[in-house]
């Protein structure tokens, strides 16, 4: 069983045509998965537009009613998704987001690096097709910001919100029941992926295009903020033993 995790705030333009596009996907190279997505308090139509989905396809929605952040909803659906697995260490968790950033088509090219044994596969991206110069370096050398905490051999790209993973690992990187993740945005998806390949025995990492022009809302990030903003986060990390330099 593959569970598609996919957190949500205010994607309603997005997040439907997302979860087609995957059925798509799925209907091509057939597989047995269940959609997950986290709707973080949305206050747009996210509610109203995920409503007849759920009868076409197998979808589950998180709703969080009061606005508990990025790294709170991935870290919810992920632990939603073990509970649901009775074979950890055959299943499979994705991580997407709802934007429409992270094209499903490269879904495949996943999960033929964890069928062929791989913990955990990264989807990594260069930042081409970014809107600006500023937004394609930010991109680009976000996980070279991250770098002092978190360095993953076999991952460029640590940065990324686009990953697949064994849910037994998605298990062991989120212990107990108390939250782990401490950063938000891009610097929780390092703390994620730090976290995951400490308990991995072989991480991998595939190519990806992000698609920027599918974006219905224009970036809002002003990349010299975030990039002091990611610094910061990233000295704050607090990364297990074995996961970082």
């Amino acid at each position: 069983m593959l569970y598609i995790c996919i957190p949500s705030r205010n994607e309603a333009p997005t997040v439907g045509l997302l979860l087609w596009k995957i059925r798509q996907v799925f209907t091509s190279a057939p597989r047995e998965y269940h959609l997950l997505v986290g709707d973080d308090a949305s206050t747009d139509a996210t509610r109203e537009v995920l409503a007849p989905y759920s009868k076409v396809l197998p979808l589950t929605v998180l709703r969080q009613e009061r606005h508990r952040g990025y790294a709170h909803t991935v870290e919810g659906l992920l632990r939603h998704a073990v509970t649901l697995s009775d074979r950890p260490r055959r299943d499979a968790v994705i991580l997407l987001q709802a934007d429409f950033l992270h094209d499903p088509a490269t879904i495949p090219d996943l999960l033929r690096k964890f069928d062929s044994g791989a913990d955990l596969v990264v989807a990594e991206s260069l930042g081409e097709g970014a809107p600006s110069r500023g937004h394609r370096w930010l991109r680009r050398y976000a996980p070279v910001l991250l770098r002092r905490r978190v360095r993953v051999p076999g991952v460029r790209d640590t940065a990324s919100g686009f990953l697949a993973m064994r849910l037994s690992v998605a298990k062991d990187a989120l212990p107990g029941s108390a939250p782990v993740l401490t950063a938000e945005g891009w610097a929780a998806n390092a703390e994620l992926i730090a976290r995951a390949a400490a308990v991995s025995r072989r991480v991998e990492g595939v190519p990806t295009r992000e698609r920027y022009d599918l974006l219905q809302r224009p970036l809002d990030v002003d990349p010299w903020t975030a990039a002091k903003t990611l610094w910061r986060s990233a000295g704050a990390l607090r990364i297990p033993a074995g996961a970082a330099p």
